[in-house]
């Protein structure tokens, strides 16, 4: 029986790389590496150890040593030092080659197996936003905090409700725009939020606060579109919700007499006392 018999046929790669097959063991495993992937992908892995292998057998042989003490008249010469013998390593075993070829090929399935769970969280955040990311991700091991919702609206809606210790309301006779002016003291001033309904577009609007003396500041400025904002019968969806835009004002909180949203050309839509 053969060696290439004795062994498992994807086992006889590594022999084959080391040449131990004879001919016709060679030729056979051959015909078998044309139709086999396992065999070519452990081929190509250890395509390097033959020929480095090659080179350690191929390496010269240590020149002897020469003697330092001359050979007098009357004197036995000192036996020449001894140096160690550089060993050249035995081709391994086809068994011992298939065992290590066994290792890398788990290896190698492992490092797919990563790259697949990676790929796989990445299309979870592309195609499902936050809450996929929270699905693909999971909680550590032995936690039992739930990872926080992402919320929902602008920061700007998020202060409107959750932010604001006070607020004021007008609208407009004329005009027939609603105004909600939201007010937060901060150590800079204070932080003020619009809710907008019932303008029309195109306009490019100021929120403005003015004090106590008659100063005015710009707090924020936007853009309203043609279908506008608050609109209940617009044909746009984004024109029936209102505008939630904020700012902040140098002014401290006592100082501010009221509020007014103007356009750009200085027409005044609404005022809101504060």
């Amino acid at each position: 029986m053969t060696m290439y018999e004795q062994e498992s046929v994807h086992d006889a790669v590594g022999a084959y790389v080391l040449g131990v097959l004879d001919e016709a063991d060679a030729s056979a495993f051959e015909a078998h590496l044309a139709g086999c992937d396992i065999c070519a992908a452990h081929l190509e892995e250890f395509s390097g150890i033959e020929p480095m292998l090659a080179m350690l057998a191929e390496a010269p042989a240590p020149a002897p040593p020469q003697s330092n003490v001359y050979n007098l008249p009357g004197m036995r010469s000192a036996p020449p030092p001894t140096r160690p013998v550089p060993v050249v390593p035995s081709p391994p075993s086809p068994k011992l080659l298939g065992g290590l070829l066994n290792e890398v090929a788990a290896k190698r399935a492992q490092k797919r197996r990563r790259g697949m769970y990676l790929v796989a969280a990445a299309a979870a955040l592309i195609i499902g936003g936050p809450t996929a990311a929270v699905m693909a991700t999971g909680n550590d091991a032995g936690s039992n905090q739930a990872a926080p919702d992402p919320h929902p609206t602008s920061p700007a809606e998020d202060a409107f409700f959750n932010h604001m210790e006070e607020k004021v309301q007008a609208t407009d006779a004329t005009t027939k725009v609603n105004a909600v002016v939201g007010m937060e003291k901060k150590p800079y001033g204070t932080h003020a939020v619009l809710q907008l309904k019932g303008v029309k577009g195109p306009l490019k609007c100021n929120l403005i606060a003015v004090s106590n003396t008659g100063e005015e500041e710009v707090v924020t400025s936007w853009s309203v579109p043609k279908w506008g904002y608050g609109i209940p019968d617009s044909p746009e969806e984004a024109g029936r919700k209102p505008l939630y835009v904020h700012g902040g004002a140098a002014m401290d909180r006592d100082d501010i007499d009221h509020f007014e949203i103007r356009t750009f050309d200085g027409e005044r839509l609404v005022e809101v006392d504060a």
